[in-house]
């Protein structure tokens, strides 16, 4: 994948890759935290921006596997897309429930039920 040319571009991508590491990172322990959704995405934001982080993450011993089958065309694990999933749901109901906004409800319901589509049309890895 080719960098990004502008320099605030690859900035910009590098600063979303780094938080979505800390935020994989931290769904780890957080059980209603999905950890590879953000970890793909610091993937691919670092593909763009940096070859030195993107390939400290392609070569960690946790993170390297799982990132590596998704881009290899392996496909994502069936455990962590039913960890993802359901962690994402359940912390959707509980956001929902605290959140007495319509509209923001809305919102979150449909960037779930799109997350959710795309991750069941991603190949498995069993």
């Amino acid at each position: 994948m080719r960098p990004a040319r502008p320099a605030w571009l690859r900035y910009l991508l590098l600063g979303v890759g780094c938080v979505s590491v800390a935020l994989g990172v931290i769904g780890i322990f957080l059980p209603v935290m999905p950890t590879t959704p953000f970890l793909l995405l610091a993937a691919a934001c670092f593909a763009r921006s940096s070859p030195r982080f993107h390939g400290w993450l392609l070569e960690h011993r946790v993170f390297g596997p799982l990132v590596r089958s998704y881009q290899s065309g392996e496909g994502i694990p069936l455990k962590a897309k039913v960890l993802a999933i359901g962690s994402m749901w359940v912390s959707i109901g509980v956001s929902c429930w605290l959140v007495p906004l319509p509209w923001a409800q809305g919102l979150m319901l449909v960037s779930a039920v799109a997350v959710t589509v795309y991750l069941l049309r991603q190949k498995t890895r069993r």
